[in-house]
């Protein structure tokens, strides 16, 4: 098992969630979505309340043409959003309640479609509304459910549990011994850890 900690606004969890689940099924590795948001963790770990890309421009500059490489290489297309980063707290409240029908992945997906390559404001119902109806769910009732007291308990869980377990940034990886892999770089060596411990223990 690997959780995949993902922050829809997060510019390497891209490439990370369009990836993940097929190279997680060559490897025989379960994945668990764990959709959150990182402003907290910037907030508390690094006193800032912006993009760590925002805050250092030179490094953005460069985070912004690597993007580009790291989605030619992919086959993925990107447009640079026109603003950055975008609120992605409804979007993460709305993928927590799919997750027991199982449709987190493909919204996840199709929001960071809607960010990075339509430029679109994942932050509006307006726009989550018909990315929840290709998945085959009710707007309405999921938009609802998204601003209930039991979702938004969740997705803080969600938040303390990347706090207790030492996460920084996203994407991020943790296998189920405890192992931390953190960047869309890592998503392999965090797969092959997982499935050599996971052999080990059936073995």
């Amino acid at each position: 098992m690997l959780s995949f900690f993902y922050d829809m606004a997060s510019t390497y969890s891209y490439p990370a969630a369009m990836r993940i689940e097929r190279l997680a099924a060559d490897k025989g590795v379960a994945v668990a979505w764990r959709p959150f948001i990182l402003g907290p963790l910037f907030h508390e770990q690094q006193g800032m309340n912006d993009s760590p890309f925002n805050v250092v421009p030179v490094k953005g500059q460069y985070m912004w043409r690597d993007l580009e490489r790291v989605c030619e290489d992919s086959g993925l297309p990107l447009r640079r959003p026109s603003q950055f980063p975008r609120g992605s707290l409804l979007a993460a409240r709305v993928a927590l309640v799919g997750l027991e029908d199982g449709w987190t992945p493909a919204f996840s997906r199709a929001v960071y479609q809607a960010n990075f390559v339509d430029d679109l404001d994942i932050a509006s119902p307006d726009v989550l509304a018909p990315l929840i109806a290709e998945v085959g769910a009710g707007p309405e009732h999921v938009l609802a459910a998204a601003q209930s007291d039991p979702i938004k308990a969740l997705l803080k869980d969600h938040v303390r549990m990347a706090k207790e377990r030492g996460l920084f940034g996203a994407p991020s990886f943790l296998t189920a011994d405890g192992e931390l892999f953190w960047g869309n770089d890592r998503l392999e060596q965090a797969l092959d850890w997982a499935a050599r411990h996971q052999s080990r223990e059936h073995a």
